[in-house]
């Protein structure tokens, strides 16, 4: 009989951390907020959209980024990953795409947080749309990873 391995552990919450987040991103961009538009009047839904994207901000920080930062770090540690090896064919390059990409969506998330605060509707609703566009990238570069 087979166990689970602390590798799998540390793979499967890295790879739920990402699949929670992206779900939160689509929950509140084609469910919560919609219906927040539509149905409340507009000062309540000013309020609701920037209080519910603060919420998701503070998780983001508090909880999804640290997991996918340690997690994501000790299976690079693990798979014996180097600078160098980054460079290289295969898995180097997509974990570098990844992480490219991971870095150009936190970058999005955080100036969609700066645009809204300043009330710059359409401009936080293209970094959102970034944002989003970009963790999907970043979901489908992991899955092509190997396991460690």
């Amino acid at each position: 009989m087979d166990t689970v391995g602390l590798w799998s552990l540390v793979r499967f919450a890295h790879v739920a951390g990402a699949a929670l987040w992206v779900g939160g991103q689509l929950a509140l961009s084609l469910v919560i907020l919609p219906l927040a538009r539509r149905l409340l009047p507009p000062g309540d839904k000013d309020r609701f959209t920037a209080e519910a994207g603060r919420r998701f901000g503070m998780l983001t920080g508090a909880l999804f980024l640290p997991v996918q930062l340690g997690t994501g770090i000790a299976m690079a540690w693990h798979k014996g990953v180097t600078w160098a090896s980054l460079a290289e064919p295969g898995y180097g390059r997509t974990l570098t795409a990844k992480l490219a990409l991971f870095v150009l969506v936190m970058a999005a998330a955080a100036a969609h947080g700066i645009a809204h605060s300043r009330h710059r509707a359409d401009l936080a609703r293209t970094l959102a749309v970034v944002s989003l566009t970009g963790s999907l990238g970043v979901v489908l570069l992991a899955t092509a990873l190997p396991a460690t």
